[in-house]
């Protein structure tokens, strides 16, 4: 898909994967709307790309529903998801203070999960609404995963169960949606060099970069936006899973 001209969602697109994936779409010529729970990075990110720039909490339905239809307005039908939003605590099931709270394990999968799938479900229907494009394809969307989903460490239940989820459900949206011309598919990061490593202590930040295989460091945001672009203009790409990892398997 060429997506000069088009409009694209992105969210979490504040900081980090989901802004560095927004300004490759607007350098691309797409028509970006990043959404983010913060506002003011919301509106910092879509001015400096000459696009929109929302709040948005992703796991609440109207709230996305409302975001969306100014997006809509502004740029036209959504022909672009890329899901970047979420959160990453680090928690035991069983730790010093007896089990972890079950609002703690929510938390994460309804903004990790439940946010991806609301949006996926929202962009679908409008892509399914609009006129196919030249080459017949309405629409692509790319959810975010991680190398956790299959290799989580301790800490991580909450964490890669809903990432483990946003697989999970891809292969399911890419069947349904076939015969519509769009595509779904899903990037798994292993260590990304965004805020959440970044504030870590350097020794462990070094102690973690040690275990990539190749390259020997942290992956860049601007790979993930790389690979993000690849997808949507290779049509061939639907239904699976692309680790960006460097080789990397948790131990």
């Amino acid at each position: 898909m060429n997506v000069k001209g088009l409009g694209a969602i992105v969210t979490g697109g504040g900081s980090g994967l989901g802004a560095e994936t927004a300004r490759h779409l607007a350098a691309a010529g797409a028509k970006v709307c990043v959404l983010d729970i913060d506002g003011a990075k919301a509106a910092a990110v879509g001015k400096e790309i000459g696009g929109l720039g929302l709040a948005c909490d992703v796991a609440d339905q109207e709230a996305a529903t409302a975001a969306l239809a100014q997006a809509r307005e502004a740029h036209g039908p959504a022909r672009v998801l890329v899901n970047c939003a979420g959160i990453a605590p680090a928690k035991r099931i069983v730790g010093r203070k007896g089990p972890m709270p079950l609002a703690d394990f929510d938390a994460v999968i309804r903004i990790n999960l439940i946010g991806s799938f609301n949006l996926l479900r929202l962009t679908a229907a409008e892509m399914a609404a609009a006129e196919p494009l030249a080459d017949g394809e309405r629409g692509v969307i790319i959810s975010t995963a991680s190398v956790a989903a299959t290799e989580g460490q301790i800490g991580q239940a909450a964490y890669a169960a809903s990432k483990a989820g946003i697989i999970g459900m891809m292969l399911p949206a890419a069947r349904e949606f076939a015969k519509l011309g769009i595509r779904v598919m899903t990037i798994a990061p292993g260590l990304i060099a965004t805020p959440l490593l970044l504030n870590m202590p350097q020794e462990v930040q070094d102690n973690l970069a040690s275990q990539v295989p190749f390259p020997h460091r942290f992956g860049k945001p601007e790979e993930y936006a790389r690979l993000a672009m690849h997808i949507v203009e290779n049509p061939m790409l639907n239904g699976d899973v692309i680790r960006l990892d460097g080789a990397m398997r948790m131990q």
